[in-house]
């Protein structure tokens, strides 16, 4: 029996994609990656890298082949071979993913990312331009799977279809969180209906002023904003991390301006009519505030829904 090097290190490299993706399920960091929605792909893949490693195992100790056997060529692998440029190349592309999956943990989202990506509250309108309303960027994260999975959540009259995804309500559930929103004082941003909440408050703010909310979200800051004023903010993600927005109020009270980037708290305040690059927008007067910890689950995903009864 002969031992194989380069099937031994094919298979080292199976076993650390198998590990890394159960490790993501185990751990629930897969969540940090991709929306619940695409759990059942990633866990496929660490099927399909299992099954390989599998195969892979029983090619490590071959029979030992005499040299006459293949002095007129053959054509299955020696594994021994001598190692090309291109081969190491090969393997490098292979194990960098997997290299950096385990050095580089994976990071919630944060102010930083919102900065690059341009936070909506400075999309505002400029009608002399032709843009639309700030309300109308606020809305658009929270209606962005709406239009990409083509889902009517108002109808009625559409087949009953079960949504793979954690975050989802029946048709009248959803109703009746609407109807809280309505007539309750005191609105509940939890992060089952943040999403939907959200663009009902930004698209009329002035039917929410004088009610009492609560919410928690981390603490980004804009260029412009007064020592008094910050974002209570949270990650949409639709898909993926890299289709996620930043949605977020507007807040006000004294002592903003100690309070870092990056910050998770807790707040109680009011919901009033203001104003932020000329365009009118909700705004939080802030009553009171706890730190909190950042929790295990940061990101929120907009509302699927059961269509019909």
């Amino acid at each position: 029996m002969q031992f194989h090097f380069q099937h031994f290190l094919k298979a080292l490299l199976l076993g650390l994609f198998t590990l890394f993706f159960a490790n993501l399920h185990i751990t629930g960091d897969i969540s940090k990656y991709v929306n619940p929605k695409y759990d059942f792909m990633s866990k496929l893949a660490a099927i399909f890298f299992f099954i390989l490693l599998l195969i892979q195992l029983t090619r490590i100790w071959q029979e030992k082949h005499s040299h006459h056997s293949c002095s007129n060529g053959c054509d299955h692998d020696h594994g021994n071979s001598h190692w090309s440029l291109k081969r190491l190349i090969g393997y490098s592309i292979v194990a960098f993913p997997i290299i950096t999956g385990f050095m580089l943990p994976p990071v919630t989202l944060d102010s930083s990312i919102a900065a690059n990506k341009g936070f909506l509250l400075s999309q505002g309108n400029n009608e002399e331009e032709g843009q639309g309303t700030v309300q109308e960027s606020l809305m658009e994260g929270a209606e962005s799977l709406t239009e990409k999975e083509n889902i009517d959540i108002y109808s009625s009259d559409a087949e009953d279809v079960a949504l793979p995804n954690n975050n989802y309500l029946s048709q009248e559930e959803y109703n009746k969180k609407l109807q809280l929103l309505n007539e309750s004082d005191t609105i509940q941003l939890t992060n089952d209906i943040f999403s939907t909440y959200y663009g009902e408050i930004n698209d009329s703010p002035q039917l929410y002023a004088g009610k009492k909310i609560k919410m928690s979200g981390f603490v980004f800051k804009e260029e412009g904003f007064t020592s008094n004023q910050l974002v209570i903010s949270r990650f949409l993600i639709t898909h993926c991390i890299a289709d996620a927005s930043i949605i977020g109020f507007l807040s006000e009270f004294d002592g903003a301006d100690t309070i870092q980037e990056d910050t998770w708290i807790e707040i109680e305040g009011v919901l009033e009519l203001g104003s932020y690059g000329g365009s009118k927008l909700p705004l939080i007067k802030v009553t009171s505030l706890n730190e909190i910890d950042e929790p295990s689950e940061p990101y929120i995903y907009p509302v699927l829904t059961l269509l019909g009864d």
